[in-house]
């Protein structure tokens, strides 16, 4: 029988003193009650409050114009949403190219004007189609008003050049894509899963990380043949470990009790949401390791992490009704991909034109913030 190689018996040792920490985070985890009460108490707290409780205004709507009619009557009507100011329109020529753009998230309605709305109007009985992506239901309730606005906008000029036409003459068909019930809390609830993933992977990760080098344990573990990368693991894979349970909880909470659909892939939810997780358990170490103190990195992640997933990831507020600044600032917050990709996959399915650059930006930021935790880590114990 061949012996192990020294590689070998390296390896064995690596995965015994991985295994070693493990289950020491585990234990120390266990024992404090706080860490259970952030990781699986707080989520659901969160959801029931937060899902039952949180309404949402919205103010413009990006929308594609499908014009089939180029009369004067149906100019007149289209201008009616192309100089609203709560309207951004594009001009799209056919149906099937304005449902990718809703699709695709870059617009939330669409406003079709028939091939025979001039003849209709004459008649009495014109109709215009507005097609509203129902995944946030005060967008989409607001959308529906701003349409019979620019509507009425119309008909008052129309009235105003001495043409008399009566309101029920242009009526709007309106329908709502994947939320047909227009339940707002079909919207809310996927992004409250963003703020209990990024709870217990940044602010719960800092805090037990920066705690372990107020004490000095830290120290006291590099002067083992444990490696920096080891500890890491060590400490991080527990906590993991719980954010998905904390996910699970959140999934099942949003089934069972708010009825929300889940309409992607599972594992496609699952996939996501482990890179998302990783991103925020890479945030905590780096914020951790660059203090060293629970207070200041808890200050930090509640500014870095929380807030934002909170504001500035399109979970309370629309995003595109926000100054351009402020658009571009959050960019750099992974909750904002997080977000999108949530509310895809809960409300309209596996949309692989959203779900695939969002998981990528997400998986890049994961790789980036790892590897910058190991070595800040590495130059702090040097």
């Amino acid at each position: 029988m061949t012996a192990p190689g020294p590689a070998t018996a390296r390896g064995g040792g690596a995965l015994r003193r991985i295994a070693a920490l493990i289950r020491k985070e585990t234990y120390q985890l266990l024992r404090d009650p706080s860490s259970i009460a952030i990781g699986i108490v707080m989520p659901l707290l969160m959801l029931v409050l937060f899902g039952y409780g949180l309404n949402l205004d919205v103010k413009n709507v990006p929308m594609a114009l499908v014009m089939e009619d180029t009369s004067a009557d149906a100019r007149g009507v289209a201008s009616g949403f192309e100089l609203s100011e709560y309207f951004d329109t594009v001009t799209v020529k056919t149906m099937a190219e304005a449902e990718r753009l809703l699709l695709a998230g870059t617009v939330d309605a669409i406003v079709r004007v028939p091939f025979d709305f001039a003849r209709r109007v004459e008649l009495g009985s014109a109709e215009i189609q507005v097609i509203v992506h129902g995944a946030d239901a005060n967008t989409a309730r607001i959308s529906l008003g701003y349409a019979q606005g620019a509507v009425a906008t119309w008909l008052a000029r129309e009235a105003a050049r001495g043409r008399m036409l009566a309101q029920a003459s242009v009526s709007i068909e309106n329908r709502l894509w994947f939320n047909e019930a227009n339940e707002s809390t079909y919207f809310l609830v996927p992004g409250l899963i963003v703020l209990v993933m990024t709870l217990i992977g940044a602010l719960l990760t800092a805090l037990v990380v920066a705690r372990e080098w107020e004490r000095g344990t830290f120290e006291a573990l590099f002067v083992t043949p444990v490696r920096s990368v080891e500890v890491l693991l060590g400490k991080t894979i527990p906590y993991f470990v719980l954010g998905m349970i904390g996910l699970a909880l959140s999934v099942l909470g949003s089934l069972i009790l708010f009825g929300v659909p889940l309409r992607g892939s599972v594992l496609v939810l699952a996939g996501v949401s482990i890179l998302y997780l990783l991103v925020a358990l890479g945030i905590g170490l780096v914020i951790s390791s660059a203090t060293k103190s629970q207070f200041l990195a808890s200050q930090i992640s509640m500014v870095a992490t929380f807030l934002p997933a909170m504001m500035l990831s399109g979970f309370m507020f629309d995003l595109r009704s926000m100054p351009w600044v402020i658009q571009l600032v959050t960019y750099v917050f992974p909750a904002r991909y997080f977000v999108s990709l949530l509310q895809t996959l809960f409300l309209a399915g596996n949309v692989w034109s959203v779900i695939v650059p969002n998981a990528a930006v997400l998986a890049a930021m994961a790789a980036l913030l790892l590897t910058l935790a190991v070595r800040l880590t590495r130059k702090r114990i040097g």
